[in-house]
């Protein structure tokens, strides 16, 4: 009887003892980090630069590390980054082909989150709030979260780029916000709101970006200790705060909020606007799961301008760091240490640019694309006796113009089979191959796996063009870009950290499509609703 009595004290205490464990099905706060234009090199490339409380070096030692984060398709621009990272799969799938695309339903461009159904909310510029998530064809993360909820979770994306913050919070977020480079405010559309809340209006009206200017824009350390970077003032990098460092910004002040996108104050912007979300929107504050996706617009337009080797880029990166580091401080006071889950990625890399490559006697140049178009239109021309029928050369694709080609009762395929004999024949472009027959081709099982996965009927062209190595689109002001299958391209940071992520790291390949179905199993709830990606084993173990 004695013995009974104790067992069932035993059981009674711990009983009582597991109800006083907080038992927390899901953390209060998700914050998805995307860094616009991120290789994975970064993170060890500058790592004797970054701060011991910045975020890269917190991040690789006390989260997880997945080293070997690859882009399945072969359109690596920042829409289909953006939209694959949080569907968790590829652009056929996800309808988001590129940052715009010859939309053949409509024989017209399409911009990724384009819509004439919404008005802009905020400024008076017209087409900069046109914008919304219709065009994606599936749920987000975020969609599968609200859902989850009952709609009781808040949701919110934030980026300078329109389709940074719209593409990622998805169909029925809250809100979405992006940067307005003619007003200067921050912005949305009727698609989320019918005026801007109040401390949007006020964070506006301090006009940030002013006193940015003020403060030009430095090197944060003595410019002779770049060393991971070329010199200053490259003749291929774009001249357009001047000739190299320090540069002066102030003469911008009130007349053009758009620079400031190029400038490590565009992060800073970013940042600021982020906590003010956090704080206004009371978003972690209780027991049901908000998520604030949050993507880094400025380290793309500064690759773009300057390319990866740049002093402007590593500049860019250090002072990331440590902003970042600073915002883990706010999260950790604000929400609370391990209360909440963040991750880090990128939507892509960015090749070297050809000037640098060539100064070291790389293989690479750039491709003439719309000079392409336009001669391969004349020589169509002679031998079928119509004009324009290649309606446009963009996205590494040319498309036909079937409209053309069916009226006139011409051979589908003759006429592209006499494209990809002229297209062979140009610099640059290693492959030219019909989309329409792709498992044919002959090519690398994995590009022609990367082609399928981007193509999707009416929003894709008819022939893929592949470029040489280290070749990338012209650019008229220097600078570099991204966009193919390549690593440089392709290979990017994938950062776990916080609630229920224990340290380690992950040497094996894994795809972006991977971290949304890894975030519903951490989080319990249903994976979006064309989801193709796998969920990380490590990370939910």
């Amino acid at each position: 009887m004695k013995k009974l009595s104790l067992s069932v004290l035993l059981s009674f205490l711990f009983s009582a003892a597991l109800a006083q464990q907080p038992v927390t099905l899901r953390p209060k706060l998700v914050v998805g980090i995307v860094v616009d234009q991120m290789r994975w090199d970064y993170l060890y490339r500058y790592y004797d630069k970054y701060a011991e409380t910045g975020a890269f070096k917190r991040l690789l030692r006390q989260g997880f590390s997945c080293d070997n984060t690859m882009i399945p398709y072969i359109h690596t621009v920042t829409a289909c980054g953006h939209a694959s990272i949080y569907t968790g799969t590829v652009p056929a799938i996800h309808g988001i082909t590129g940052n715009d695309w010859w939309d053949k339903t409509i024989n017209d461009y399409q911009y990724c989150t384009g819509d004439t159904l919404v008005k802009t909310v905020g400024s008076i510029t017209a087409a900069a709030g046109a914008m919304s998530p219709r065009n994606l064809t599936v749920t987000t993360i975020c969609d599968e979260l609200k859902l989850a909820t009952n709609f009781k979770s808040k949701v919110i994306g934030i980026a300078l780029k329109d389709r940074g913050g719209i593409l990622p919070a998805g169909h029925t977020a809250d809100a979405a916000y992006w940067y307005d480079t003619k007003s200067g405010n921050w912005i949305s559309s009727t698609y989320y709101m019918k005026a801007l809340p109040a401390w949007v209006n006020s964070f506006n009206a301090a006009k940030s970006v002013d006193s940015f200017y003020a403060l030009g824009w430095k090197t944060l350390y003595p410019i002779n200790t770049y060393t991971e970077s070329t010199g200053d003032n490259m003749a291929y990098e774009n001249r357009m705060f001047g000739n190299g460092f320090p540069y002066s910004l102030s003469q911008y002040a009130g007349k053009n909020y758009n620079v400031v996108v190029a400038t490590p104050h565009g992060n800073t912007l970013t940042t600021r606007f982020a906590k003010a979300v956090i704080n206004n929107e009371q978003m972690g504050a209780d027991n049901i799961t908000d998520f604030l996706a949050i993507s880094y617009s400025t380290p793309d337009y500064v690759g773009h301008s300057f390319g990866p080797n740049s002093i402007e880029a590593e500049d860019i990166f250090i002072r990331l760091d440590k902003e970042l580091g600073e915002f883990l401080d706010f999260l950790d006071a604000k929400i609370g240490n391990n209360q909440y889950l963040l991750f880090l990625t990128a939507d892509h890399g960015a090749a070297q640019a050809p000037g640098f490559l060539n100064s070291y006697n790389i293989p690479a140049g750039h491709v003439q694309l719309q000079q392409l178009q336009d001669t391969l239109n004349i020589k169509l021309k002679e031998k079928f006796g119509a004009a324009d029928l290649i309606t446009v050369a963009a996205n590494y694709q040319l498309v036909l113009n079937t409209y053309l080609v069916d009226s006139l009762k011409l051979n589908t395929t003759e006429v592209k089979q006499l494209a990809i004999k002229y297209a062979l024949q140009q610099p640059g472009i290693k492959d030219a191959v019909d989309i329409a027959t792709i498992m044919q081709a002959p090519l690398h099982n994995r590009i022609k796996e990367m082609i399928v996965n981007s193509y999707y009927a009416g929003r894709s062209g008819d022939i893929q063009l592949l470029y040489l190595p280290q070749w990338v689109d012209d650019f008229e002001k220097g600078g570099t870009t991204h966009g193919v299958w390549n690593p440089y391209d392709a290979h990017v940071p994938l950062l776990w950290y916080g609630w229920n992520i224990a340290p380690g790291k992950l040497s094996k390949e894994i795809n972006i499509i991977d971290i949304a179905p890894t975030l519903s199993s951490l989080l319990k709830i249903q994976m979006p609703s064309g989801c193709t990606g796998k969920p990380i084993a490590e990370i939910i173990k």
